[in-house]
């Protein structure tokens, strides 16, 4: 289980290290942005994720590409998806995710994802800002997501002031979570 879950930071680090170093733009959403918020106010409170998630420009893919393939990432697009892969056999289900800044992901969603300048400096990658972070989440709202903002409210990173910060849709659901903390 340890060795899991270090394989997962370990791809992180070598994915942003990549990124960075050809300065593209970037910021790491999904689950280890949660983590990331998560363990500001509790370590113990931080769950496990198995992929990664980065946020990128469009305008950026090519030199993404170009870096995470030279960090030794096999490239995939796979269920409409941009997926750089550790290794040709490797599952895509553990890999690393790009999610393009400013786009709708399906067309009937509330918002598009954030832009990369819509983040902050964590101590070793810059992560999708709290806000930001919520939005994408309140978005997407899959199971997964709802788990992930509980987390964040447990915490008490989200309170009931935060509905508000939100297109009425979102906040809608926001406030259905805020309201039913165990599900």
């Amino acid at each position: 289980m340890v060795n899991a879950v270090e394989k997962v930071r370990q791809r992180l680090l070598r994915a942003i290290a990549a990124l960075q170093g050809a300065q593209v733009d970037y910021a790491v959403a999904g689950g280890n942005a949660v983590a990331a918020w998560v363990s500001s106010v509790d370590e113990d409170a931080v769950r496990n994720t198995h992929d990664v998630d980065i946020l990128i420009r469009r305008s950026d893919f090519d030199a993404a590409k170009a870096a995470l393939e030279s960090a030794g990432f096999v490239y995939r697009h796979a269920a409409g998806m941009d997926v750089f892969l550790d290794g040709p056999t490797a599952s895509p289900r553990t890999g690393i995710h790009l999610i393009f800044a400013n786009e709708m992901v399906r067309p009937h969603e509330h918002a598009p994802n954030p832009d990369v300048s819509e983040s902050a400096p964590a101590p070793d990658f810059r992560v999708l800002s709290l806000e930001a972070l919520v939005r994408i989440k309140l978005t997407a709202y899959r199971d997964k997501d709802r788990t992930h903002l509980r987390d964040l409210i447990d915490v008490g990173l989200i309170d009931t002031t935060w509905p508000a910060r939100f297109p009425p849709a979102l906040g809608a659901r926001l406030q259905a979570l805020l309201d039913t903390p165990e599900g």
